[in-house]
C-alpha cells in the first residue's frame, strides 16, 4: 500500500508532516480486526505468537473506538457527553507528530512525499529521517512508561465512577505503541535507498506541468519504496501565506483542502514551540 505524505514549513523551523486522507489512507488491517471474542479466538488459533499479540491489541483498540463513538453520539448535557468533552480536551494535547506516525501502518509498503519545489530534496529526506528516529526513541520511552502505570490505575476501579485514569493510560499506551511502529516503518522506508528518487515539479494531483505523469514518475512508482515529488502549487501556497507568525490560517486551510490534511494537526505544528 502506498501512502502520500505532505511536508512543508509552517513557521520558521517548524515543519508540517501529514498523510493525505485520500482513499489510499484506508488501513486494510481495520477490515481484519475481530469484532467479537469468538472471531478473536478463531484468528488467534490460526496465527503465531506475534500475530496473537497484535490481534489482541487491535481487538481492544476496536472496542475503545466503539466506546468513543458511543460517547460522541450521547445527548448533549448527559454524563457521557461530558465525558466526551473531557476526552476532546485531553486529545487536544496530543502532539501532531504522534498522529502522523500513527498513520504509517505496517501495511504501508511505499511512500510518495510532496513538498514545496524550493526545498532541497536531501533536506526533506533528512527531516523525515529525523522525525522517524526521534519518534522511535520518544514513543518507546512513553510506551513503557504508560504501560508501567496501568496496574496502579486499576485501584480506581473500586470507585463508583468510570475509571478514567485507567482508560486514558490504556489509550496512551496503545497510541505510543502505534506511533512507535509507525516511526520504525517510516525509517525503514526512507532508509531503503541510498539515492533519492525525484520527479519533476507536480501539482496537487501528482501530475507534471503538462498534466501528465512523467516517465521518471512512472519508474519511481514501480521501483522505489519512496518517491520525492516537488510541487510548484504547494510552493505557491506556502509562499503567499508567509507572515511573522508563520502561515496564516486561511492558507493552511487551503493547503489542507487541496492535499486532504487535518487542519487542526497542521495548526498544532505551526503553534508548537
Amino acid at each position: 500500500m502506498r501512502a502520500r505524505l505532505v511536508v512543508f514549513p509552517v513557521k520558521g523551523r517548524n515543519w508540517c508532516f501529514g498523510r493525505s486522507l485520500d482513499g489510499s489512507a484506508f488501513d486494510p488491517a481495520l477490515s481484519r480486526t475481530p469484532s467479537t471474542l469468538r472471531e478473536l479466538y478463531s484468528k488467534m488459533s490460526a496465527n503465531g505468537n506475534a500475530s496473537k499479540l497484535e490481534l489482541c491489541i487491535d481487538y481492544v483498540s476496536d472496542k475503545m473506538n466503539r466506546a468513543w463513538m458511543g460517547l460522541e453520539m450521547a445527548p448533549e448535557g448527559s454524563f457521557k457527553s461530558k465525558m466526551h468533552g473531557l476526552g476532546l480536551k485531553l486529545l487536544a494535547g496530543v502532539k501532531p507528530s504522534e498522529m502522523f506516525l500513527k498513520s504509517i501502518s505496517k501495511e504501508v509498503s511505499s511512500v510518495e512525499v510532496i513538498f514545496p519545489s524550493s526545498l532541497n530534496t536531501r533536506l526533506v529526506r533528512r527531516r523525515l529521517r529525523h522525525i522517524a528516529k526521534r519518534g522511535s526513541i520518544i514513543h518507546k520511552k512513553y510506551f513503557y512508561g504508560s504501560a508501567s502505570l496501568l496496574p496502579i490505575t486499576t485501584a480506581f476501579s473500586v470507585l463508583p465512577l468510570p475509571n478514567i485514569p485507567f482508560f486514558w493510560l490504556l489509550f496512551r499506551t496503545y497510541s505510543h505503541w502505534r506511533a512507535l511502529q509507525g516511526s520504525e516503518k517510516l525509517l525503514e522506508l526512507v532508509s531503503n535507498s541510498s539515492v533519492a528518487q525525484t520527479s519533476p515539479p507536480t501539482n496537487a494531483s501528482g501530475k507534471d506541468q503538462e498534466g501528465c505523469e512523467s516517465k521518471d514518475e512512472v519508474r519511481n512508482r514501480i521501483g522505489s519504496p519512496w518517491v520525492l515529488l516537488p510541487s510548484k502549487q504547494l510552493e505557491e501556497l506556502t509562499s503567499c501565506g508567509k507572515e511573522q507568525d508563520g502561515l496564516t490560517k486561511s492558507v493552511i486551510t487551503s493547503i489542507c483542502e487541496t492535499y486532504k490534511l487535518n487542519t487542526n494537526d497542521v495548526l498544532k505544528y505551526r503553534d508548537s514551540m
